[in-house]
């Protein structure tokens, strides 16, 4: 990706985060928001993992990342006047495709336990909950409730 994409990649995953409606208000704090426009912007630029990016005429709809271990999809985020048209799926589908050609066993990712739309798109995909519970959000520095999602990519 080139460096002129990172701020515009960065762009569409907090305007993605910044319109879910999993989060409680109290997460909406002026400071918590900072924090999270600022992780995102730095992340594309920092991150020593894979970014793919879904784009359509030059526009960015979302991307996808994996960062920290090879089987983790870190990233998922589509900017939301580009929700429920294949782009999140699409991408999700991609990152397990490489991750079963490099021979992994089982795709992992997590996110917020009230992120409905995201866990339909990830159980569309294959994924399954496999751990539901409370976590430290480091980029929000709140604690969150969160689910873990797993899908097999090889027969077992």
């Amino acid at each position: 990706m080139a460096a002129a994409d990172h701020e515009k990649v960065g762009a569409v995953g907090f305007a993605a985060w910044a319109a879910s409606d999993a989060f409680e208000d109290s997460y909406l704090d002026p400071d918590v928001i900072a924090r999270v426009r600022h992780e995102f912007a730095i992340f594309p630029a920092e991150t020593k993992g894979e970014i793919f990016v879904a784009e359509r005429g030059g526009t960015i709809l979302g991307w996808g990342a994996r960062e920290n271990q090879s089987n983790y999809v870190s990233d998922l985020w589509v900017h939301p006047d580009h929700q429920g048209n294949g782009a999140g799926q699409a991408l999700l589908l991609h990152l397990c495709e490489l991750m079963a050609a490099e021979g992994l066993v089982t795709a992992r990712l997590d996110t917020h336990a009230r992120n409905e739309g995201a866990i339909r798109l990830y159980e569309r995909c294959g994924f399954t909950i496999v751990w539901r519970g409370r976590e430290f959000s480091k980029s929000m520095g709140v604690e969150l409730e969160k689910v873990h999602l797993e899908k097999w990519l090889a027969d077992r």
